[in-house]
C-alpha cells in the first residue's frame, strides 16, 4: 500500500510530504451575495476541498460529499493508490489467541499470577467488544457528531488507509508530532465537520481500538510517511 496514503477520517490520514505548514482551522466561508453562505469541507490531505451551499442530512448525502472529495483527489493524484473496496464491512479482525499462556513453561512464567481458560476468553471477548464498538462509531455520522452526514468509513472502508502503526509521527497539517487520536480529531473537524473528542471519550477509545484491530499483524513503524 502506498506509504503516503491519507489517514481518516476516523480515522485516521497520513500527511503528504509536500505540504509545507499547518493549516488554519476551517470555518464556513461566505461567497457571492448575502445569504449565499457556503461551508468548505476539506479532505485529510489539507488541500482538496468542496464548498457546500446545503448541508446533507442523511448518509446518501454524506457519501456524495465524500465521493466528490475523493474524485478530486484521484484526479490530482493519478499515480497514487487509495483502497476503497469494503473488505469486511462491520466485522473486525479477531484478537490474538492467548491460549499459549495456559501451556507448559509459559504458564509458569506469568508475572501477574496463574491464568485460567476463563481469563483468556475474557481478554478476547472484551478486546473484540471494544473494536466492534469502534466499528459502530466509525460507520455512524450521528455518533461522530457530523454536521454534514459524513462518517469515517466513507473514505476509509474498514479503516483502510489509516496506518495506525506509523504513529506517533510529524503531521504537516498540525505542524507537530501527532498521536493517532490527534489525527482522528483533525479529521473530525475537517472532512467530518464535527467537534473533536476528548482523549478519554469512549468513542475515541473505541475508534482507536477498531483502527488498530484492522491493522493487526502490521509491523510497527512509528514516524513513517
Amino acid at each position: 500500500m502506498f506509504a503516503r496514503s491519507l489517514l481518516a477520517c476516523t480515522l485516521a490520514c497520513t500527511a503528504f510530504a509536500c505540504a509545507k505548514k499547518e493549516a488554519k482551522r476551517d470555518r464556513p466561508v461566505t461567497t457571492g451575495s448575502a445569504g449565499s453562505a457556503s461551508t468548505e469541507v476539506k479532505l485529510c490531505d489539507n488541500h482538496t476541498t468542496v464548498a457546500l451551499t446545503q448541508l446533507p442530512k442523511d448518509r446518501e448525502g454524506g457519501q456524495a460529499v465524500s465521493d466528490q472529495l475523493m474524485a478530486q483527489w484521484r484526479q490530482n493524484h493519478p499515480d497514487q493508490q487509495w483502497e476503497t473496496a469494503v473488505r469486511r464491512s462491520w466485522t473486525v479482525k479477531p484478537p490474538v489467541d492467548n491460549a499459549g499462556v495456559l501451556e507448559g513453561e509459559q504458564r509458569k512464567a506469568q508475572v501477574y499470577g496463574s491464568y485460567t481458560q476463563l481469563d483468556v476468553q475474557t481478554w478476547a471477548r472484551e478486546a473484540e467488544r471494544a473494536a466492534m464498538e469502534g466499528a459502530r462509531v466509525f460507520h455512524s455520522a450521528d455518533e461522530l457528531g457530523s454536521t454534514i452526514a459524513v462518517s469515517c468509513d466513507m473514505c476509509h472502508p474498514d479503516a483502510a488507509n489509516t496506518h495506525p502503526e506509523t504513529y506517533p509521527k510529524f503531521q504537516v497539517q498540525m505542524g507537530r508530532v501527532a498521536l493517532l487520536r490527534d489525527m482522528i480529531n483533525w479529521c473530525l473537524e475537517h472532512p467530518v465537520r464535527a467537534k473533536p473528542m476528548a482523549a478519554d471519550d469512549p468513542r475515541m477509545r473505541a475508534m482507536e481500538a477498531y483502527i488498530h484491530a484492522q491493522r493487526a499483524g502490521t509491523p510497527m513503524a512509528y514516524g513513517k510517511h
